[in-house]
């Protein structure tokens, strides 16, 4: 009599098919293609969590950039001025406070013109 292997192939199946669930056609039902699927979608996500952050630098240069450029200056000098005045803030909490509180903006803009 041949041996099937048990239960265990079989989660290891569920296991890739759940991953498939709401995919279109042969895909999320056959178990050839589901597996590259699976596997194509995992690389995707990790490539995606890497552009992501990419991305959201990028944003908060430019929100820095129009920001600190609406109050005369530009962002190189602005990052320069931080530097030189020991403001530890990174870009993502000084584009918040650009967005959300125009006015300590204005307070830390000040403070970096001395120093530029």
């Amino acid at each position: 009599m041949r041996v099937k292997g048990g239960s265990a192939p079989r989660r290891s199946k569920n296991r890739v098919l759940k991953l498939v669930k709401g995919y279109r056609g042969k895909s999320k039902n056959c178990w050839k293609f589901a597996i590259q699927l699976s596997r194509r979608a995992n690389q995707q996500a990790f490539v995606g969590r890497k552009l992501r952050k990419r991305d959201n630098r990028a944003l908060w240069i430019t929100r820095l950039n129009a920001a600190a450029r609406m109050r005369g200056m530009a962002y190189s000098r602005f990052i320069y001025g931080l530097g030189k005045a020991n403001i530890e803030l990174d870009r993502k909490i000084l584009a918040d406070i650009a967005v959300r509180d125009p006015k300590s903006f204005d307070a830390i803009c000040e403070t970096v013109k001395r120093y530029v």
